[in-house]
């Protein structure tokens, strides 16, 4: 079974960029990337698949952009334009099989696959 490992978390200013990668020891089909702030629930941010196909949280829109290597099973997170409410633990998720719509993408049990997290801090 393939396994994900983020790195790239850091504290940034509000307003400022940074780059959360993720990198897949096997295929899987959907990558995406959620977060969990301290306190609230985990939500979806974005997802890709191997065709193209992304889709955003609304909050993330505009502001931030999902980007995968193929060849490298590496799945990327562009975020600028940071604000507080961006607080949280990243995590990468996959799976091998699972084509998802847009009602179920952001669905956690739909991914096989977890990585440990990494966090993202923009101070207030």
């Amino acid at each position: 079974q393939a396994q994900l490992v983020e790195s790239g978390g850091g504290s940034v200013q509000p307003g400022g960029s940074l780059i959360v990668s993720c990198v897949a020891s096997g295929y899987t089909y959907i990558m995406a990337w959620f977060r969990q702030a301290p306190g609230k629930g985990r939500e979806a941010v974005a997802g890709i698949t191997r065709d193209g196909w992304t889709r955003y949280a609304d909050s993330v829109k505009g502001r931030f952009t999902v980007a995968q290597d193929g060849a490298k099973n590496t799945l990327y997170l562009h975020m600028s334009g940071l604000m507080p409410e961006d607080t949280a633990m990243y995590y990468c998720a996959g799976d091998p099989a699972f084509y998802p719509h847009d009602s179920t993408w952001r669905e956690e049990v739909r991914y096989k696959l977890w990585g440990q997290g990494t966090q993202v801090t923009v101070p207030s």
